[in-house]
Parts: C-alpha cells; sequence; structure tokens
C-alpha cells in the first residue's frame, strides 16, 4: 500500500481529496492546524508547518510516497490586508516541507500547488505555461514563491517535484472569502430572512472556474503521470462573467433577490478575464472537466442552505 502525504487535509480541496482517496489503495497521512485523527487508513497530525523541527519528524515517521502540498493562507483579498503574513506563511512552509524531505530516506514524489492567480491580466488568451507572470496580489506573489522554490529544489536537489497552477475551483464546503461561496451563503440567508439583500462586487469580470471534485482529480492524474520539474494549468479552459454566476445562483432560489454593490468588495486590482490553456495537462494526463457548473452551483447553494 502506497503511502500518501496531504498538508492542509482538512482545508476545503484537502477534504474532498480526502473523501476521495479514502476507499482507495492508499495510507493516508495528513496534517492540520486544528485537528488530530486516526482511523483505519487515515492519520492526521495536529501540525504546523511553521515549526521546521516537527515537520520533518512527520516526514521521517510517515516515509510518505506521494505528496500534495495544499497548505497556504488561500485569500487574494486578504493578502491585500496583511501581506507580511502571506508572504512569511506561504514561503516558510513549503521550505519546512523541503527541507525535511531532503532529511528522509526516500525520494517522495511532490506534487506542489501554485495558482493561475500569478498570471495576472494576460493580452493573448487562453493562458499557457510560457505566459509572463504578473501578480496583481500579495497571495499571488507567494504562490510565484512557491512556484519557484519547487522548482529550484528540483533542478539543485534532484527533487521529484511537480508544479500545478490551478485557476478558479470552486464547490461545496469553501470558505464564504471567494465569490460563488459569497453569493450562495447570502442566497441561502435571504431565503432564511437573514439578511434582506445579496451584497456584491464587480460583476462584469470573467473567471475560469472548476469544480473542485474535478480539479482534485487533475492533481492525482499529475502525480501520477506529470514530468518532474514541469509546470501545468489546471481549468476548464472556459470564462464565465461573474453576472452569470450571480444570475445562475438566483435562478435556482426562486426567491426574488435585491443585489446591492459594496465598495468593500471590490478587489484593488480586477482582471477583466481569465481563460486557463489546458493543453499540457490534457495532453500528458487525458484530464478534462466532467460537472457542468450549473450541478457545482446547484451543490453550492444546497451546502450552505445546511450551513446558515
Amino acid at each position: 500500500m502506497k503511502k500518501i502525504l496531504i498538508t492542509g487535509i482538512t482545508g476545503f480541496v484537502g477534504t474532498h481529496l480526502l473523501n476521495f482517496l479514502r476507499d482507495k489503495d492508499f495510507q493516508i497521512f495528513g496534517t492540520s492546524l486544528s485537528s488530530e485523527k486516526e482511523e483505519g487508513n487515515i492519520k492526521i497530525f495536529k501540525l504546523d508547518l511553521l515549526d521546521e523541527e516537527s515537520v520533518a519528524k512527520v516526514l521521517k515517521d510517515t516515509s510518505p510516497d506521494y505528496i500534495i502540498h495544499l497548505a497556504a493562507l488561500a485569500s487574494p483579498k486578504k493578502s491585500f490586508d496583511n501581506p507580511k503574513e502571506f508572504l512569511h506563511n506561504n514561503t516558510d512552509v513549503q521550505l519546512n516541507l523541503l527541507e525535511g524531505i531532503k532529511k528522509i530516506t526516500s525520494n517522495p514524489r511532490v506534487l506542489v500547488i501554485s495558482s493561475g492567480e500569478i498570471y495576472g491580466q494576460q493580452e493573448i488568451l487562453p493562458i499557457n505555461e510560457k505566459a509572463s507572470l504578473r501578480p496583481t496580489s500579495p497571495y499571488s506573489v507567494s504562490k510565484i514563491t512557491q512556484d519557484y522554490l519547487a522548482l529550484q529544489y528540483f533542478l539543485a536537489a534532484g527533487m521529484d517535484i511537480v508544479r500545478a497552477r490551478p485557476f478558479n475551483h470552486i464547490g461545496p464546503g469553501q470558505a464564504d472569502d471567494f465569490v460563488v461561496a459569497s453569493f450562495a451563503k447570502q442566497i441561502a440567508e435571504v431565503e432564511k430572512g437573514i439578511k434582506p439583500v445579496v451584497k456584491v462586487g464587480n460583476l462584469e469580470a470573467k473567471r475560469d472556474f472548476t469544480d473542485v471534485r474535478d480539479m482534485i482529480k487533475a492533481y492525482l492524474l499529475l502525480l501520477d503521470k506529470g514530468n518532474a520539474g514541469e509546470v501545468y494549468n489546471i481549468g476548464s479552459g472556459k470564462s464565465y462573467k461573474i453576472q452569470f454566476i450571480l444570475d445562475t445562483l438566483i435562478e435556482m432560489s426562486g426567491k426574488k433577490i435585491c443585489i446591492e454593490e459594496d465598495p468593500a468588495r471590490m478587489r484593488p486590482s480586477d482582471i477583466p478575464d481569465i481563460v486557463c490553456d489546458t493543453t499540457k495537462i490534457n495532453s500528458a494526463t487525458s484530464w478534462k472537466t466532467e460537472i457542468p457548473i450549473e450541478d457545482t452551483l446547484r451543490d453550492t447553494l444546497d451546502y450552505w442552505r445546511g450551513i446558515v
């Protein structure tokens, strides 16, 4: 049985990944800031990845065959409020992980998760892996650092590392810091009479959205078939206007819902359109999205209906 270590396993993506893998032929290890668990083929360590010695100990004790590094501060919007924290956390956490891997005898295959955010605004769409990097938030700068640290450890230390650049991914369980989850939560609150209106930011921007349940399959395929040292964009290859997302969720509600523009929800730097070029990952793994966006939006709305 192969051993896989997933950092940030109790987060949005990690939770979906754990649920997908729990009945597969893996011994699953995970790290979490908040919880500890041991059940069947799953063991979750309560671990602060900023603690270098503790990270090294977990790696030594588990000696994983595969590592998926998900743990990171992930909100571009919040990164403007505390840029130092985002840069420090996302960089040092990955450094501790990579330095810890150097100290163990196994040579695990590692998938490092960067972000499509690092491309910023591009004149040519869709965006492929050769596009210039134009970060528009402290978060995206931190993800460039993670991306290039992974490349450096591949080149200098010979580590078996694959880099992924996922574009926007959405679905049930995502925090309401992100636009689709925010809309879904607010609509659920309006339905229950908790709030009178749905507050919105820029509805004209277009984004490439992928269901998180499709995204985790892409991660696992890259872990299996990606070339060490290479980087792969992951997305749907289509962009949707934020207005379409909002209108679709409201239609699913069936309620009369009032909209109010909120200046606080406007990003300091907002990109008009983002589309992922999926050619490279399609060629390497034959991965493609399977879940229609309408299903994703319905599942997200139903999730928040059960929470609020």
